[in-house]
């Protein structure tokens, strides 16, 4: 016969089995090594000449799975052939490698059985991720559970066997749903299970499980579909989350918000009611089944608010929150209340945004009050104005209009210092407004206003602090008296004080000369630098009078005069 052709081939199949990139070896029919290609030489470190003949089983299989191997290649010799069997082998070097095994019946031209042919994997690194990715599985610190195609658990980490209390032995091969699963949850938990076995997998499943001790927990579930190396369903999954205690504060909450002073609503992203506790519907007057569902603001918002309104919720649902909007609601009775609204963003676990929270508070009390105070500040009979913290005007009531002459429109958003200001004090009435600007007020300021008129009048000034809600400083309001014409008396007083024809003199609450007129100045000859902050008593009065005198001043200092006192004062000659 012409065997050119087969013997080519034979020596094709010979090199691709030798230069294969996978260990394949061979035995005869006695179980010794008659194949070994160069990637069985470069895995085990053993060259052909040093295997070849030599007892596969005997010399290169580790003891403990000699009996298992020989089984798997008798059976192979017998025409029964094995896939995927693991079995590990000793490398020159010692190490042992773990090998995933097809064993193939090797016959002759006749169909006799001559042998066995191995086709291996090393599968050393991928068994010893598996043994990771089991020992992670059984360590994490989440609970893990597993069932197979027939809901039979499979999977119990250490963490599961915490939670529940039950230990590997006592639920592997048991139904998860029958044994472990409220009656009432069996059924949706099963059909996630079902789910997932057909390959469709659930996220963030809640369901309760029972401890051993009879107590339920509530878990959180991702159930993903378990596959073998081929694809094929094997069973299923689950990663939990125990939310026992994040659902009980979740209760808590809910029950915080519903019971809370402050009326507080919510709306999904459809700006439809989710959300209505029991301030809002005793503050509006409609209950939850009046308002779930409905449209906030097409429903319950005064026809002129409704596009304000919507904005500051769409901006909300674009994570840019609003605080202390004013807003009116209508009552069920038909009644107008001011709202002021904070908006809050809602989202998810995953960040995703859900919807808008709405705390409000009832200012209608506050803004009609409010009202009341702007109403008698502009109709108080004392000029009062204020300044925000630019110093520009942005309060003038009635009182300062007809006092100055300018009216409100004249004045709004204007400086007060450089515009109405004289110059010789706008540096000392600036520094009144900065200290009030920095929480430092200032009583019985006196300075002068300039009339529209171009008259000038004296004002005496009481710089307040102006503050915000949260105690931040806005501005300046300074309530004042026009003291024109009481220091034009005063001045006019001074002059008949010091141009009488009686010695006339004061002193202070130290007993110093602070009043000294012509008279006396004449009488006694000094003048007035000369005993101004000088003591009356020690330096003018004579040693025999200076107690008599200084008990006269004492008395007069508590509020007791006396009248027709005669004592002597030397004169400067």
């Amino acid at each position: 016969q012409d065997i050119t052709a087969r013997l080519a081939q034979e020596r094709e199949y010979s090199k691709l089995i030798d230069s294969a990139n996978a260990p394949i070896f061979g035995v005869d029919n006695k179980g010794q090594v008659n194949v070994w290609n160069q990637c069985a030489m470069r895995l085990v470190g053993y060259s052909p000449e040093e295997v070849m003949g030599h007892s596969l089983v005997q010399e290169f299989i580790t003891k403990d799975y000699q009996a298992s191997v020989q089984m798997v290649l008798d059976q192979a010799l017998k025409g029964k052939e094995t896939a995927n069997f693991e079995f590990p082998l000793m490398t020159k070097a010692g190490i042992r490698l773990d090998v995933l095994l097809n064993a193939t019946t090797r016959r002759d031209e006749q169909g006799n059985v001559i042998g066995v042919v191995g086709i291996g994997q090393d599968i050393t690194g991928r068994i010893a991720q598996e043994r990771e990715y089991a020992k992670l599985i059984d360590t994490a610190n989440a609970p893990i559970f597993g069932v197979d195609n027939k809901g039979q658990v499979n999977v119990w980490n250490q963490c599961a066997m915490k939670l529940v209390g039950y230990t590997t032995e006592e639920v592997m091969g048991h139904s998860l749903v029958q044994e472990f699963i409220t009656d009432d949850f069996k059924s949706p938990v099963q059909a996630v299970l079902d789910q997932a076995l057909h390959g469709k997998e659930t996220a963030n499943f809640e369901f309760p499980l029972i401890t051993k001790a009879g107590a339920r927990i509530e878990i959180l579930l991702n159930a993903t579909t378990r596959r073998d190396e081929q694809g094929n369903i094997i069973g299923v999954v689950g990663i939990g989350q125990d939310i026992t205690a994040r659902l009980a504060q979740e209760r808590e909450y809910s029950k915080l918000i519903d019971t809370a002073n402050a009326p507080i609503f919510g709306v999904d992203t459809d700006c439809r009611v989710n959300v209505w506790n029991q301030c809002a519907r005793k503050l509006v007057g409609y209950t939850m089944d009046e308002v779930i569902g409905k449209n906030l603001v097409q429903e319950f918002i005064t026809k002129e608010y409704k596009s304000a309104v919507k904005s500051v919720l769409d901006k909300a649902m674009r994570g840019k929150e609003t605080a202390n909007f004013e807003f009116p609601l209508i009552t069920k009775n038909g009644i107008r209340i001011e709202v002021l609204l904070n908006a809050t963003t809602r989202r998810d676990e995953q960040g995703n945004v859900i919807g808008v929270v709405g705390i409000g508070q009832d200012i209608t009390g506050r803004i009609a009050q409010e009202r009341e105070y702007s109403k008698l500040i502009d109709t108080a009979n004392a000029p009062i104005f204020g300044v925000d913290t630019q110093g520009c005007v942005n309060v003038w009531n009635q009182c300062a209009m007809k006092l100055v002459g300018y009216n409100t429109h004249e004045v709004m958003g204007h400086s007060l210092v450089k515009e109405f200001i004289t110059d010789d004090y706008q540096v000392s009435v600036q520094t009144v407004l900065d200290r009030a600007l920095s929480g430092e007020e200032t009583a019985n300021f006196e300075f002068p206003l300039m009339t529209k008129a171009g008259a000038r009048i004296e004002i005496l000034l009481n710089a307040t602090t102006r503050r915000d809600e949260h105690g931040k400083v806005i501005g300046v309001v300074g309530i004042g008296q026009d003291i024109t014409a009481r220091l034009a008396q005063e001045r006019e007083y001074s002059k008949l004080i010091d141009s009488a024809n009686a010695p006339i003199f004061g002193v202070d609450n130290k007993g110093q000369v602070n009043v000294w007129n012509q008279c006396a100045m004449r009488l006694v000859g000094y003048s007035p630098e000369e005993v101004m902050g000088h003591s009356l008593v020690q330096e003018f009065i004579t040693k025999d009078y200076q107690a008599s005198v200084q008990m006269v001043l004492d008395q007069a200092l508590k509020g007791k005069e006396t009248a027709n006192f005669e004592f002597p004062l030397m004169t400067k000659a």
